[in-house]
């Protein structure tokens, strides 16, 4: 644990003199904080119609009034505390997306700079190795997930109906924001990191981790058309398959992480 924290802290100390590489990260978070808000409040506040007179969130009213957590809610609230909600995985998924920048640079970073050979002249195991360079990317991604989240909280405690931001603080929001989208960039980082073991391109690497953001992707456009709604239940089980896929990446990449082919070939 030790050599894992100190290459951490090494990588770490690098992305503080680089900040810009998380450029990419905060404007993509920055449209999903701002789009949510464009939808539920500038429209009908430029329309002049309700979000609530529209025959189209009828039954999201029902729903949210009949629910003991949200039934003090009125319609307009209601109506709002949906769209938040909906948007909720774009907001969790974005910074991932945007952070896999450093998963994928990491290895072929150290490649690139002739620091690679004798960091695998350390004692450090594979599996160290890779923790750390995970870590490095995965840290950074889930504090900005926090930051934008608290962000989109007091956005809405300031402009939206009276009521919403509490709705936002039920279980299944929680779950999307602090379980479901950490365990995904995860799964997204660790592709990319394996990825720049093999190749000395961080964008083919960077490529194959957005695979793993694909399915959420299609997941938040079923959630927007009402195919599919999140349940708890539901959460848990993509939650329950993210940690599978997680154990067997892991397993991938100490296997496809040959040092001494590394070494032969890149040094």
């Amino acid at each position: 644990m030790s050599r894992t924290l100190a290459l951490l802290s090494k990588d770490l100390r690098e992305l503080r003199r680089n900040p810009g590489i998380f450029l990419p990260a905060l404007l993509t978070g920055l449209v999903a904080l701002v789009l949510p808000f464009i939808v539920a409040i500038v429209i009908p506040a430029a329309t002049g119609e309700r979000l609530a007179d529209s025959s189209d969130f009828s039954g999201v009213v029902e729903a949210y009034q009949s629910q003991p957590s949200t039934r003090e809610l009125d319609a307009e609230g209601a109506v709002q505390a949906w769209i938040f909600q909906q948007f909720l995985l774009l907001l969790a998924l974005s910074p991932i997306a945007a952070s896999m920048s450093v998963a994928s640079s990491s290895v072929v970073g150290e490649k690139q700079a002739r620091t690679l050979e004798p960091l695998l002249a350390t004692p450090l195991t594979t599996f160290e190795l890779l923790a750390a360079k995970t870590l490095s990317a995965l840290l950074p991604a889930i504090a900005l997930t926090a930051a934008m989240f608290g962000v989109y909280l007091a956005g809405i405690l300031t402009i939206a109906r009276p009521g919403v931001a509490g709705a936002l603080l039920a279980p299944q929001p929680m779950l999307i924001m602090f379980l479901l989208g950490p365990l995904a960039a995860l799964a997204a980082l660790q592709l990319a990191v394996c990825m720049s073991s093999r190749t000395n391109d961080a964008r083919s690497a960077q490529q194959m981790g957005a695979l793993i953001i694909l399915p959420m992707a299609a997941l938040l456009v079923m959630q927007l058309m009402g195919t599919v709604a999140l349940t708890t239940p539901g959460l848990l089980l993509i939650a329950a398959g993210l940690i599978a896929t997680n154990v067997v990446l892991a397993r991938i990449g100490l296997a496809l992480f040959d040092r001494e082919a590394i070494l032969t070939k890149w040094t």
